[in-house]
């Protein structure tokens, strides 16, 4: 049965370096996909870069909805603005910053339905 799944009723994810709601995921009843809208804040004067992470055993694939950024990732450097993709292979290492004066904001696709036990975030 179809259901529909409101930005109000998503799970806060309280990650570091930005703002992230779960929106579909098996704890909403998903058997395969977990969706992700993620909005990281321009970089202030003194701001920390966040670490890297990596997911093991499955892609994720990132659409820009809006802003700039880019995507450190251990096969290189990729800019990226509104209407872009980025396909992360499973286990490679990266972080997406922004790079612009507005706030970057993502939907992250992930073709499992639980993220946490397979993600490890790793310090700067």
């Amino acid at each position: 049965m179809a259901k529909v799944l409101t930005q109000e009723a998503a799970k806060s994810m309280g990650l570091p370096g930005r703002k992230s709601l779960e929106i579909v995921s098996g704890e909403k009843g998903s058997q395969a996909v977990t969706l992700r809208l993620v909005e990281i804040p321009p970089v202030k004067p003194g701001d920390s870069p966040r670490g890297r992470h990596f997911h093991q055993g499955f892609e994720e694939c990132i659409f820009v909805m809006s802003g700039e950024g880019c995507t450190e990732a251990d096969s290189g450097n990729y800019p990226l603005k509104a209407g872009d993709t980025i396909l992360i292979p499973s286990g490679e290492k990266h972080a997406t910053r922004n790079t612009g004066s507005d706030p970057l904001v993502l939907l992250c696709f992930f073709p499992v339905p639980d993220i946490a036990q397979r993600t490890q975030e790793h310090k700067a």
